[in-house]
């Protein structure tokens, strides 16, 4: 069966929340699907135009891109999108993947290097014109994209603007916006493959996503131990209505969506850390190589010189007899 709708409406009918109906409560949102098909469409073109000219592009980062567009669309289209405002951990399991799953693997597709090699003259001084705008610096720096990734969470879930969500179908397509937008933010200059404002060395790197565990933990832990229903009687009325025969209790939901938060997103981050610490390895071998290089040439020279001033001296000595 399909759901058209999404947000708020269109939860009357749902069947039980299982791996059958992840399969078949798909929606057709407009927005996601045109996204998807976009960057997909665009990151493909610029893909074979490299191929055309001779150039490699790299499979594993082409992979990255795929596997993140295929999350963005299963977290808002699938089974897991119609049951986000029924159930409050189906909503924290796509709030995991958007936050962090989707921006991780986009970035990792490097699509900012692959526009630069591919667009032509003109867009690409537009491009790169954008990439050092002041306004790019200012959202590229890390103690603000940091703070902005731990702290929009909490405003999310403490805040009305959950409770909007749950009420508002712009609202609740806009939360996932943000999401996105936020994870992105944070996530690309850490990840450091595109040429964005914001890199840092490879330990503020690690640094910052150490730093990111406590706070998803003390997130879901908070959430966990709340006294109150996040969005309000919005779970308890749907509880009364025609689902509540296969409904969980929602504070036990509840605790089960704090529980996803603190797991997932340790899991997640302790992969990134992972992934990190083999970039800030492979750039040191990189840079011990360059310095072997660096140091053999010097050494040539070196010799090169010993060997011409061992050649001239003899000669010096005969002409000054």
């Amino acid at each position: 069966m399909l759901v058209w709708s999404s947000g708020a409406a269109g939860v009357e009918d749902l069947p039980p929340f299982d791996g059958g109906a992840l399969l078949s409560e798909w929606g057709l949102a407009p927005l996601p699907l045109v996204v998807t098909v976009w960057a997909a469409g665009l990151y493909a073109l610029g893909v074979l135009a490299l191929r055309r000219r001779g150039d490699h592009w790299p499979a594993g980062r082409a992979v990255a891109w795929g596997l993140g567009l295929l999350a963005f669309y299963l977290a808002t289209s699938s089974g897991l999108a119609a049951y986000d405002t029924v159930l409050l951990s189906a909503h924290m399991v796509q709030h995991m993947v958007l936050s962090m799953v989707v921006p991780l693997s986009l970035a990792l597709g490097a699509p900012v290097t692959l526009a630069l090699r591919t667009l032509p003259r003109r867009p690409r001084g537009w491009l790169l014109a954008v990439l050092h705008f002041r306004v790019a610096k200012v959202l590229g720096f890390p103690p603000l994209t940091f703070g902005l990734y731990v702290l929009s969470p909490w405003a999310l879930y403490f805040t009305g603007w959950y409770d909007a969500s749950l009420r508002s179908t712009y609202v609740h397509e806009m939360m996932h916006v943000h999401l996105v937008a936020v994870g992105a933010l944070f996530f690309w200059p850490i990840v450091g493959v595109d040429p964005l404002p914001g890199r840092v060395a490879h330990p503020f790197r690690v640094l910052l996503t150490v730093m990111t565990l406590p706070f998803h933990a003390f997130l879901g832990v908070t959430i966990m131990g709340q006294k109150t229903l996040l969005g309000g009687d919005w779970y308890p009325r749907l509880h009364d209505g025609p689902l509540g025969a296969w409904l969980p209790d929602p504070y036990d939901d509840q605790r089960l969506a704090g529980g996803i938060l603190w797991g997932a997103g340790d899991l997640v981050g302790v992969g990134f850390f992972v992934v990190l610490f083999a970039q800030w390895v492979r750039a040191s071998m990189q840079e011990a190589r360059r310095e072997d290089r660096r140091l053999d040439r010097l050494e040539r020279q070196q010799d090169r010189e010993r060997r011409a001033a061992t050649e001239v001296t003899p000669t010096d000595g005969a002409s000054s007899e």
